[in-house]
Formats: structure tokens, C-alpha cells, sequence
């Protein structure tokens, strides 16, 4: 159950944000191969001047199409990783025209006892999931 954050600066549409998430989605369920409604995403909206965001080094050039994706999963296999970053950049740029140099993920891992999708259970613990 991967939960996506995204950062982005504000002023896109209603509209652009969905094909964005949609893409994202698509990327998830390719990568990490989890059922089709196991979406968890959110969007938080900045203004430019609170995102500084630059390229260590690596000469790549943001513009305010930026947008920094935080994933909270389980365990993932260093392969399933790569091939999210890959497909998530390709998914952007197909579906949004977002180019991968403004791109930027990280991702945070965790155990199934840190999840608790409602009513004050931690479902994977009960076998619920």
C-alpha cells in the first residue's frame, strides 16, 4: 500500500492535477504491482517561492512544472524502485508533458504495523489485509 505525496506549485487545474494522479497511479500499479484501488494519493499546493528544489549537481533544469513525489511503502525490491522511477517519469511526461529533470522522488519505508487504514485497527496485523 504505497501512499503518494505530491508537491507541487500551485496553479494547475482541477483537470491536470487528476491526469497527474492518474499517471502516478499507473506507475504504481506497473511497478509494485498492487490491486487497482489500492490508491492512496495527496496533493499539497505551494506557492513557488516555498519550494526550493535543486539538482546536487547534476545540472538539471526545474521549472514550475516541479513536482517532488514522497512515497510511504513496505519494503520494495531496489528493482521494483528503479522501475517506478522510470515508469512514473515516463507516465508524466506521455500524460502531463512533465519533463523528468522537474522530477524528484523519495521514498520512506515501513512495516505493516504501521498502517491503519480506519476504525483503530492495524489491518495487516489482524489479517485483515
Amino acid at each position: 500500500m504505497p501512499l503518494l505525496i505530491f508537491e507541487v506549485i500551485e496553479g494547475r487545474s482541477e483537470a491536470e492535477l487528476k491526469t497527474l494522479l492518474d499517471a502516478a497511479h499507473r506507475a504504481v500499479l506497473s511497478a509494485f504491482e498492487v490491486p487497482q484501488r489500492d490508491r492512496y494519493q495527496i496533493v499539497h499546493e505551494n506557492k513557488a517561492h516555498h519550494m526550493v528544489i535543486e539538482d546536487t549537481g547534476l545540472n538539471l533544469t526545474r521549472t514550475r512544472d516541479l513536482v517532488v513525489v514522497r512515497v510511504i511503502t513496505s519494503p520494495r525490491a531496489e528493482e521494483q524502485k528503479q522501475r517506478f522511477y522510470a515508469d512514473l517519469s515516463r507516465e508524466l511526461k506521455e500524460s502531463c508533458g512533465i519533463e523528468s529533470s522537474d522530477l524528484m522522488v523519495s521514498i520512506t519505508t515501513n512495516s505493516k504495523g504501521d498502517w491503519s487504514f480506519g476504525n483503530g485497527v492495524a489491518q495487516y496485523l489482524t489479517g485483515e489485509l
